[in-house]
């Protein structure tokens, strides 16, 4: 590969038309394909001599179902400090018929794959929307990295993408006869149902869950890393740029 242009660039140029975008930000850049290219352009770049991404780092499954909806407010200053009043009803406080809905997102799931060249020191993240939100399909990876086995089945358990190809897609993380994908933005965070001993049947009972209130801690809010604005305010102060 030629040192004329940035690493980004070349990437683009590389791949030209199987690209949807190309983003570079804090010196990630991220590759997104249209499902139809998500098997190619990953076979190209692990093969391509100048590019040579041999490791698969780490796969997973993204829904963006209600992304950029705002559930706490951390902007408003009160008497007692900033304001932590949940306004909305976001993932985890819903019942079903008020569940999260998308928006104005043109696809709801999404899969991303993290690559690692050894050859040329570089790192790429490579992310494709599913086309069918009822049914969040992608060809298997597990013919161009082996190790991306059990990552795909972990984003079928937890989010219901199925990789097309895949020898052995089953769940690997919940238990068996569990219902639902548990990483879905309109799946409960307390589940749907709980399991307890009952002493009368001798047995383990399967029941709606009632012991348990839904209540989330984390603020949901998209913001900038305060951190890495400083770090920019600091370099300008260094470099003059």
């Amino acid at each position: 590969m030629t040192a004329v242009g940035t690493f980004a660039q070349r990437l683009e140029t590389k791949l030209g038309q199987k690209l949807a975008r190309i983003t570079e930000a804090r010196g990630e850049i991220t590759l997104e394909v249209l499902p139809e290219n998500w098997l190619g352009v990953a076979a190209m770049l692990r093969d391509d001599a100048d590019l040579r991404f041999e490791q698969l780092m780490d796969l997973c499954g993204v829904d963006y179902l209600s992304y950029g909806q705002v559930e706490w407010d951390t902007t408003d200053v009160s008497a007692e400090g900033f304001s932590r009043g949940v306004e909305g009803d976001g993932p985890g406080r819903f019942n079903w018929a008020n569940r999260p809905r998308a928006t104005a997102i043109a696809h709801r799931f999404a899969v991303v794959a993290h690559l690692l060249s050894l050859s040329h020191n570089k790192r790429v993240r490579l992310r494709a929307y599913c086309a069918d939100d009822d049914l969040p399909s992608l060809p298997s990876l597990i013919g161009l990295w082996a190790s991306v086995n059990w990552f795909e089945r972990e984003a079928f358990d937890l989010f219901g993408i199925v990789f097309e190809g895949h020898p052995d897609l089953r769940r690997i993380l919940t238990d068996y006869g569990f219902v639902g994908h548990p990483f879905r933005k309109d799946f409960p965070l307390i589940g749907n149902v709980e399991v307890r001993y009952d002493p009368e049947k001798k047995r383990v009972v399967y029941e709606p869950v009632t012991s348990v209130e839904p209540r989330v801690l984390v603020p949901r809010t998209i913001r900038e890393d305060s951190r890495y604005e400083q770090a920019s305010a600091e370099r300008k102060l260094e470099t003059g740029k």
